[in-house]
């Protein structure tokens, strides 16, 4: 049975009959993007929500979910009507971990998420100014990829710690920074269902499952569920989310963390200096990973022209810089370019109409509140742990044969998840790349660019023997 024929009007707009699709399956990959994509409506949460502020504040639960579903919804709409292409876009992890377990702590929330803002408003000025290639080719391609990887490792240890697989030994100061379990070794329910969903996560990604994230999320909570209905838990051992049933499966969406963002106030926090290294760092991560998403879906969908350049790339960029400063600005942390695209492309997509189908899938998820409340964190830390070797196997295309490459993305790498800092180890492998490379004969390779990040950060590490140099408290 022949496809029926495509609306003239949807045609002419998106090129559905140009690029060999069908509205069919467009709404087929809108669908499969969104399924896909979907566990971020608990991760957001999740990874924000576990982190307290400088001033012991934490956001709520519910309005992340509502926020997360809305920036999402909004911004993949807008880039499948202006760049149309089947790229969706929502809270990118990594930079939530680094605003929630870096930036909070040193400022109240309101002022990292105004970091956020500003890291997208650079990403627009650069985009509109025409400075995006020189960035984009500033930086060895390598040294990105270590950035991916050593964010993969920081955010599995992340999902490690909140399952409470590995814990702080408490009152250490020797050797022994953190332990498996409470006491060395693994006991209590909640780990048991982190452990059942790691195994149950990757068993169901070896198998190619669409969605095997979200499906082991899902699986995982139900089970939590059970077992907290039929063992006698202490509630404090979950964490922050007991799983129960909630009362409610829909409810109205609770938009109270919309503009709730400080512009300028990290300055006052923390200093000019550190409000530009941290920046530089939210728009680095979310620049460069937005660059390889782009390409790589692109690719998959068959739409790179035949000099491998994505189609619409000025106006993808620049939604994609208003996708970090609507994160920012509702609270919802960056939002980014999802690699999980590609499990639509994969199902035929091959326009923005998919775009519009998965965000209307996410405007109506703003309604489902109580069920992403319910996940605990035992159910959602093995995707953390599944991210994590995502990103790790980008580790495969670095060169570890010359040293002056493989030293910087090693400490890129290692330093992440050692310093619990993502801006430490690109720090780290910045400074590494540049000394390296002037060492064996080749500063010359080295961008202008580069050579005044490497300074910025060797400020940024060495900030107190300046500041005691300067007589300055």
């Amino acid at each position: 049975m022949s496809a029926p024929p495509v609306p003239p009007v949807l045609d002419r707009f998106f090129k559905i009959s140009e690029r060999g699709s069908t509205v069919g399956r467009e709404v087929r990959g809108g669908i499969t993007t969104f399924f896909a994509m979907a566990y971020i409506l608990v991760l957001n949460p999740i990874v924000l929500g576990g982190a307290e502020d400088k001033f012991g504040h934490q956001l709520s639960a519910a309005q992340l979910v509502t926020v997360t579903a809305l920036v999402a919804a909004v911004m993949t709409v807008l880039m499948g009507l202006t760049a149309n292409i089947p790229l969706a876009l929502a809270a990118g992890l990594g930079i939530n971990a680094l605003v929630a377990y870096q930036i909070a702590p040193t400022m109240s929330w309101a002022d990292a998420m105004g970091l956020v803002v500003l890291s997208g408003i650079v990403v627009c000025v650069l985009v509109v100014t025409g400075v995006r290639e020189a960035i984009m080719y500033a930086v060895p391609r390598q040294m990105k990829q270590a950035i991916s990887v050593g964010i993969g490792l920081f955010i599995a240890f992340v999902g490690f710690v909140d399952a409470g697989f590995a814990t702080r030994v408490p009152g250490e100061t020797g050797s022994v920074p953190v332990q498996l379990g409470d006491d060395g070794t693994l006991s209590g329910w909640p780990v048991f269902v982190f452990c059942l969903g790691v195994l149950l996560t990757v068993a169901l990604l070896s198998r190619g499952v669409n969605g095997a994230i979200l499906v082991g999320i899902v699986v995982m909570t139900v089970v939590a569920i059970v077992v907290n209905e039929i063992a006698d838990i202490a509630p404090e051992r979950w964490g922050l989310t007991v799983p129960a049933i909630p009362d409610d499966v829909v409810a109205f969406p609770d938009f109270g963390l919309v503009g709730e963002f400080s512009l300028l106030g990290a300055v006052e926090q923390v200093g000019v200096l550190t409000v530009v290294l941290l920046v530089f760092t939210l728009f680095l991560t979310d620049f460069f990973d937005t660059m390889g998403t782009a390409v790589g879906v692109s690719s998959e969908a068959g739409l790179l022209d035949e000099r491998g350049r994505v189609p619409h790339l000025g106006r993808l960029l620049f939604v994609d810089g208003l996708a970090a400063v609507a994160g920012g600005a509702a609270s919802a942390s960056s939002n980014t370019s999802f690699v999980e695209s590609a499990a639509g492309v994969g199902e035929g997509a091959r326009t923005g109409l998919a775009n519009v189908v998965t965000g209307t899938l996410f405007a109506l998820a703003l309604f489902l509140t109580p069920l992403a409340t319910i996940v605990p964190a035992q159910a959602a830390a093995p995707a953390l742990v599944a991210v994590g070797f995502m990103l790790m196997a980008q580790v495969r295309s670095i060169d570890w044969t010359h040293i002056e490459i493989a030293v910087p993305a090693f400490l890129t790498i290692v330093v992440m998840p050692f310093t619990y800092s993502i801006t430490n180890g690109i720090g780290a492998g910045f400074i590494a790349y540049v000394v390296l490379k002037t060492v064996v004969g080749k500063a010359r390779e080295v961008p202008p660019l580069l050579w005044a990040v490497a300074g910025l950060f060797v400020v940024y590490f060495a900030i107190d023997p300046i500041e005691q140099l300067l007589g300055v408290s």
